[in-house]
């Protein structure tokens, strides 16, 4: 075998200690004009040979192409002239027992259609726009200011009449459009890594740096990016260095021992998803998440990666009943392994990938989070606040006779909404299981539905924390997310339905325009209640300002009964002319038009109220969220 399809020198050191962090040119299959190279780890292996189109999978020692150990690696490698990009292909891993099984390469860049399993050899053709220069900056830039984010299903947000959906190309032409009009800073996809089985929306990965072959090449998919990034848009992928699927032909048991899950079921099996946990104790296993994060980030140029299932992997007793889990070596419950992994991702993503944005889904209590590892935190960028979600979803999900009694559901995130960096979300998973819809969750008739979903949307917006909304929100979906049809688009078409619609853009466009809403999210200084203890009428009001002028002001009160409240006494800042900004119940958005002003409002301190200089009065309309600031501010640009 030619010599220059060993590892060089350079490549067998990061490799040996764990820290080749562009393990996807080491590893995988590489076509090239007169063929392709071939790198598998596999160090329990008695023998690894790849098969492919090109040989009519013929399992023949004669014919398959038998690859070299690097025996000090555990690495088999090898050349196969009869290659060519295109080709599919699998390694052919017999384990010291004699059984032979085809596997797809953990590290191929392709693969096929599902439920086609083996991998494909891929060469890009893409070339970015304006090469290499300066694209990394623009990625720090887009992560620097506002975050809102519009989460999607990629293969159920529009669909061909024949049930087909759209592939990356498709949507290429489409979705940058809609998200950036509704004035969302961030597009986040579900995970678009292979995966078998569509029902698991991409969560249970079999193959970690090849794209979805069901909506188009790796190509493709770099065209969407491109595509989301010329309209403005930051893009974040779901990624998933928890677990994996069972598979026989992917990694479960790869070279016939346990290579990338622990042994021991009590570690290496999980009980809520059937699925394997990652060792993430093995610096080979480390090395693949960690250089696959770097994959994602530097071939196809998003903006972060947003982790799954973080808790999962801090916890060694995480969903498990006691016996049914191992105690660290200190005797604890904490997986101090997997600690280490995140915080070397976290780090090598800061130190290789300045400015790209990494956002946990931790579902404790964790302390830390977002803090910096030097410091002793976890050294995510952001978390996902699934504490507010539950509260908030059932505080609005009550008929509004009961709200009196769960006040609390709302004033308490605001205890903790400067312990972490937050993102707030209304995702995927709140949508799903027989949970309904947004829509549906809520109480009362259409308009009442209606009038709190545009309400609790108006909150999420203007709550300390950043936003995402799982698509088909903004069109008040009712029919409960299904992965296998696309949204119901035609719903636009009702008035009700369009207001919301309208109502999530000019959000956006607010925000966009009133730093206060934004500015501070992590600085406690920067917002306060007004009135917190307005149970009885169910009235929520507080005070935000900018980072960089604390004379700019908003102000946001809350009715959330179907009754109004005329000549509501308010605590203002400021004295002078107040305006209001925005309200859910506009007629524009489907409320019922009533003006909580009449025009514009003067805050006088000759009553001072809420501990606050100045007091103005409003009539709060019904089931909605009211926005004010002082002086006229020119609102041309919001979107209708």
């Amino acid at each position: 075998m030619p010599s220059d399809d060993l590892p060089g020198e350079v490549d067998r050191h990061l490799f040996a200690e764990g820290r080749h962090h562009r393990l996807w040119e080491l590893l995988g299959g590489h076509p090239d004009d007169d063929g392709a190279r071939f790198a598998v780890w596999a160090p329990n292996a008695r023998s690894v040979s790849v098969l492919g189109d090109w040989n009519h999978w013929n399992e023949d020692p004669q014919d398959a192409l038998a690859l070299r150990p690097v025996e000090d690696l555990g690495i088999w490698v090898g050349r196969d002239d009869r290659a060519r990009a295109g080709h599919a292909y699998k390694y052919l891993v017999e384990d010291r027992s004699g059984r032979r099984t085809q596997r797809a390469d953990p590290v191929a860049a392709a693969a096929e259609v599902p439920p086609a399993t083996a991998s494909v050899l891929w060469r890009s053709a893409h070339r970015w726009a304006g090469g290499d220069d300066g694209w990394r900056e623009r990625r720090a830039q887009r992560n620097a200011g506002r975050t809102s984010i519009y989460e999607v299903h990629l293969g159920s947000w529009r669909r061909h009449p024949d049930g087909r959906p759209h592939g990356y190309r498709e949507l290429a032409d489409s979705l940058p459009a809609w998200v950036a009009g509704l004035g969302f800073t961030h597009v986040e996809f579900l995970p678009v890594a292979t995966h078998p089985f569509a029902g698991s929306w991409g969560y249970q990965v079999t193959g970690y740096y090849a794209p979805d072959a069901r909506l188009g090449s790796p190509d493709d998919l770099r065209v969407l990016v491109e595509a989301c990034h010329d309209a403005g848009l930051g893009v974040l992928l779901d990624w998933v260095p928890a677990h994996f699927p069972r598979d026989p032909w992917a990694l479960a048991r790869f070279d016939g021992t346990a290579l990338y899950e622990h042994e021991d079921p009590r570690r290496g099996e999980h009980p809520d998803w059937g699925t394997l946990v990652f060792n993430h104790g093995r610096r080979e296993v480390r090395n693949f998440l960690v250089a696959n994060a770097a994959y994602w980030l530097e071939e196809f140029r998003v903006d972060g990666l947003r982790v799954d299932a973080v808790a999962s992997m801090l916890y060694r007793d995480y969903s498990r009943r006691p016996g049914e889990w191992v105690p660290n070596e200190q005797g604890g419950r904490e997986d101090l392994e997997a600690i280490e992994f995140v915080r070397e991702l976290d780090v090598v993503v800061a130190r290789d990938h300045p400015g790209a944005l990494v956002v946990a889904e931790e579902s404790t209590s964790w302390p830390g989070v977002t803090a910096p590892v030097e410091h002793g935190g976890l050294g995510f960028g952001r978390k996902w606040n699934l504490g507010w979600m539950h509260d908030t979803l059932t505080y609005f999900g009550r008929d509004p006779v009961h709200r009196a009694h769960h006040h609390h559901d709302l004033t308490f995130p605001m205890v903790y909404a400067a312990h972490e960096r937050w993102i707030l979300p209304l995702s995927h998973d709140e949508v799903v299981h027989g949970k309904g819809s947004l829509l549906r969750r809520m109480p009362g008739d259409d308009w009442q539905r209606t009038a709190n979903l545009r309400a609790l949307l108006a909150w999420q917006w203007c709550h300390p924390g950043r936003q995402l909304l799982f698509m088909g929100a903004e069109l008040a979906q009712e029919r409960e997310w299904s992965h296998d049809r696309e949204l119901d688009w035609w719903l636009l078409e009702r008035p009700l339905h369009d207001g919301v619609r309208r109502l999530v853009g000019d959000l956006n466009h607010l925000q966009s325009q009133v730093p206060a809403l934004w500015e501070g999210d992590d600085d406690p200084a920067t917002w306060w209640w007004l009135d917190a203890d307005d149970r009885e009428q169910s009235v929520f009001s507080f005070a935000r300002r900018t980072d960089g002028d604390p004379e700019r002001f908003a102000v946001v009160v809350a009715n959330l009964t179907p009754v109004p409240r005329p000549g509501y006494r308010l605590g203002v800042p400021v004295a002078g002319e107040w305006e209001v900004s925005l309200t859910t119940d506009d007629a524009v958005y489907g409320g019922s038009g009533h003006d909580p002003s009449e025009g514009p409002v003067t805050a006088e301190t000759t009553t001072p109220w809420q501990g606050q200089p100045a007091s103005l009065l409003l009539s709060l309309p019904p089931l909605a969220v009211v926005v004010l600031e002082p002086q006229a501010v020119d609102r041309s640009g919001v979107a209708t």
